[in-house]
């Protein structure tokens, strides 16, 4: 038979016979038969243009071979097809086309976890053996981006996730982390959602005054073909198993706001409507960006003054980050320096070899490149569950305790039993890092610091200082202060190879800086020990030696590879 038309037999060569015949619908075999509705990808659509849509007719074992919301490429026959109910309604031929697939492929599997290789898992796992791989992960989540340590570590645990629990196929407990930044406009908060679209494996963009309730959960709508009401699914079903990004979040309206509330706890939607009645998996992590009220953020008020979202709203989310725009000189011209050296390397025409002493900054040799993250990402979330192994009970529950206390005596926004839960999957989620099976001591002090800190920073400027006093018997981890030495240095590095190379007009092959420059640097930024600097692992994976000089004093050497070598 033909796709489109029935094919009829009129004579038989045989008994020369002239039928009619009729079909044995026993002995007939049937192929499965699959309609899709293929659409651009909204990312190579031009400007001001709807994407297009074509028909595509699937058979055999080509059937849900994709989902809705997944980017493929369809090899198939172009073919047209003549319809008589088109051409009545234009009164000239019209056909109608479709495409008839015989191979789909999805785009992701360049990093679907099926697909890693043997090799691949090797360089993972190899990758994971370092020490230090949890501060390199946080280090290489939008290595554009200056600073904004806090929202790094937040994107990073909810980009690998906790683990979801099941009890008894009855009361499930979500794994997904979810995150809102909320702060001052230019703070890259727009930009950072835009950076988990393009890094996670599965996500979907939406902002909040473009998003409907109906956007963003389902929609019923009537079939054109067979005049049946048909499902169509929002963006959070799309980012099943994915993430869904909501920026402006401030900006939608309370009633389509609160259409998300079951999903961002139970991950499911319920729908009645039109004679449907059914519940779509929505297992996706939200990040949300905000402005407060008066567009910025105002420390001398309360964090609930601040923002118009409600309570059930606020507790939904695991991690709060807000964003303050404050000013520091010192800081502000690393960040100025920072900005100037990234629009110069991403210049289409940079020469690495040779422009890449006219840069005031260094580039981070320690960093993960982005493809390899991907795939780490997706490996991680794949095959690594954590248990929780010899969890220190006591301390958690203290903590839970001196939260709810300070909460409703700071009139902040509430802290419960989701924020205790939350500590847990982010502790989950630091041991997928590291691609552990098991949470040890130092993921539950991650995870802690990151609760910690999310409740001490919303909380308005009067009683910060106290609540940092009062908390900080919690927090295990000194901050180390390995990242601003490694650009101190670079800077200092770079400016001496300029000199060398303004003076002689050649390059320089090595470098060497006193180990005092370094120390008073640092001192302005008062970091007054640079020992345990000098002795990581970061020191020398940035090519840096510590030698003794002509007069018997340290110096640090750094030696450049030249044009041949490269």
């Amino acid at each position: 038979q033909d796709a489109t038309t029935e094919v009829r037999v009129s004579f038989c060569a045989n008994c020369e016979s002239k039928g009619p015949f009729k079909v044995n619908s026993d002995q007939t075999v049937y192929r499965n038969y699959q309609r899709m509705t293929l659409q651009e990808s909204p990312g190579s659509v031009p400007a001001g243009r709807l994407p297009r849509h074509r028909e595509l007719i699937l058979l055999w074992d080509l059937i849900d071979s994709a989902k809705p919301g997944e980017e493929i490429e369809v090899t198939g026959i172009y073919r047209n097809n003549f319809d008589a109910s088109l051409n009545s309604r234009n009164g000239f031929p019209v056909f109608s086309t479709v495409i008839e697939a015989n191979h789909v492929n999805k785009k992701e599997d360049l990093f679907a976890a099926f697909r890693l290789t043997e090799e691949d898992e090797r360089e993972m796992r190899q990758l994971a053996r370092d020490e230090r791989i949890r501060k390199r992960i946080i280090k290489s989540i939008a290595p554009s981006i200056y600073g904004h340590e806090d929202i790094k570590t937040a994107i990073a645990l909810s980009l690998f996730g906790g683990v979801s629990k099941d009890i008894n196929h009855k009361l499930r407990i979500r794994g997904d982390i979810n995150v809102l930044l909320l702060g001052d406009p230019g703070t890259a908060k727009s930009q950072f959602l835009k950076y988990v679209e393009k890094t996670a494996h599965r996500s979907v963009f939406a902002t909040g005054q473009g998003a409907s309730a109906v956007g963003l959960t389902a929609s019923v709508r009537k079939d054109p073909v067979t005049r049946e009401w048909t499902l169509e699914g929002g963006a959070l079903v799309l980012a099943d198993k994915g993430t869904c990004l909501i920026d402006e979040f401030d900006k939608m309206n309370d009633a389509d706001r609160t259409s998300i509330h079951e999903a961002m706890e139970q991950q499911s939607i319920s729908i009645a409507k039109a004679g449907i009645v059914t519940t779509l998996q929505a297992r996706c992590a939200i990040i949300a960006a905000a402005n407060p009220i008066r567009g910025r953020y105002n420390p001398t008020i309360p964090f609930q003054q601040n923002v118009e979202l409600t309570e059930p709203i606020l507790s939904r989310f695991d991690v709060l980050c807000v964003v303050k725009d404050n000013v520091d000189p010192v800081m502000d011209e690393l960040l100025a320096r920072f900005v100037v050296g990234s629009h110069l390397r991403s210049h289409p025409k940079f020469d690495k070899e040779t422009e890449e002493m006219d840069v005031a900054t260094v580039v981070d040799e320690d960093m993960i490149p982005q493809d390899i993250l991907r795939k780490y990402i997706m490996y991680a979330r794949e095959r690594i569950r954590p248990k929780l192994y010899e969890l220190d009970q006591e301390k958690l529950s203290r903590l839970f305790a001196d939260l709810r206390r300070e909460s409703l005596a700071t009139g902040s926004y509430p802290i419960t039993v989701r924020h205790l839960e939350s500590m847990i999957r982010m502790a989950e989620a630091s041991a997928k890092m590291a691609l552990r099976e098991y949470v040890r001591a130092d993921d539950i002090d991650l995870a802690i610091e990151v609760a910690v800190n999310s409740f001490v920073s919303a909380q308005k400027m009067s009683i910060k200082k106290t609540l940092q006093r009062g908390f900080r018997k919690y927090l295990t981890q000194a901050r180390d202060h390995e990242e601003l030495l490694a650009f101190l240095l670079g800077q200092i590095v770079k400016d001496k190879a300029r000199l060398h190379q303004l003076q002689r007009h050649e390059q320089a092959t090595s470098v060497t800086v006193k180990l005092s420059d370094l120390e008073e640097r640092a001192k302005e930024h008062d970091i007054f020990d640079i020992t345990p600097f000098l002795r990581s692992r970061l020191f020398s994976t940035n090519g840096y030696q510590l030698t003794a000089g002509d007069d018997g004093r340290d110096v640090i050497l750094k030696k450049f590879k030249t044009v041949a070598e490269v």
